[in-house]
């Protein structure tokens, strides 16, 4: 039988083993270690692992997705140090720890997350190496849509789905699409339930600050529906994704089946 637990404590070691050679600490001393103390953990890892798990599920190995998986997690890292900034969202807290910026400053902090999100595309051009060169260069293009995405949620908000997905290993085009259905179908998942627990969980729980989206007026799924009506577009979403999986493998698939139910079901 499947365990879940054991599968996602296990994969998330392996990242953070891989993160951590991947980041060493290095000139500049003081910008690595703020990269490292965001990046290293703490974190869930979650997107990783999914991009883990995709491999798998089309027949690949872990250490074909593992470059992609920590550049997955570089970029994302890179993402969460910029949005805590005092001209963004102006926060002081997460993952339960003081954020980037008030630790290291503003200026070390802008600066590693860039330093993360060049260090991302270099590690997946520079360690994907069992890969043909032009599936290298599909996962750069998903890759790239990753940062413009990111972009796009400087004045707003964007589609995180692309964030889960990486590149998958050795599947047809169709594998592909229905995975990459699945990423976006969970990627949207863990927004909305990101911003329903914001507004029904405690700071404590959630390891940042509580009521952030909706004293900063942003336009978050309970608010505008309301968290019943968020939680039930969260349930449709959960369906959505696990159709997708239903043309694979059931014992390949059931890590991303019980991924989809452990992002609904979380609270923090």
């Amino acid at each position: 039988m499947f365990n879940f637990e054991d599968y996602t404590v296990t994969k998330a070691k392996r990242v953070n083993q891989a993160l951590e050679e991947a980041v060493p600490l290095q000139y500049a001393l003081k910008i690595h270690e703020a990269m490292r103390y965001s990046l290293l953990e703490g974190g869930k890892y979650v997107r990783s692992i999914v991009c883990i798990a995709c491999c798998e599920l089309v027949g690949g190995e872990e250490a074909l997705a593992m470059p992609i998986a920590c550049t997955v997690e570089m970029i994302h890292t890179a993402s969460l140090i910029h949005d805590d900034l005092p001209c963004m969202d102006n926060d002081d807290l997460r993952r339960g720890k003081p954020t980037n910026h008030i630790l290291f400053g503003e200026g070390i902090a802008v600066l590693a997350g860039g330093g993360l999100l060049c260090l991302a595309f270099e590690h997946v051009v520079s360690k994907t190496v069992s890969f043909s060169s032009e599936r290298v260069v599909r996962a750069i293009a998903e890759l790239s849509s990753v940062v413009a995405g990111w972009v796009k949620r400087v004045g707003g908000r964007a589609d995180d789905g692309s964030l889960e997905l990486g590149e998958t290993g050795g599947g047809s085009d169709e594998d592909v699409e229905r995975v990459r259905i699945y990423a976006r179908r969970i990627g949207l998942l863990f927004q909305v339930v990101d911003d329903i627990v914001d507004v029904t969980m405690s700071s404590e729980v959630l390891g940042k600050t509580a009521g952030k989206d909706l004293v900063s007026y942003m336009a978050t799924d309970p608010k505008l529906m309301g968290v019943n009506n968020a939680k039930k577009f969260a349930g449709e979403l959960v369906a959505q994704a696990i159709e997708e999986l239903t043309c694979f493998d059931a014992a390949k698939a059931a890590p991303l089946y019980r991924l989809a139910k452990f992002i609904a079901n979380r609270d923090n």
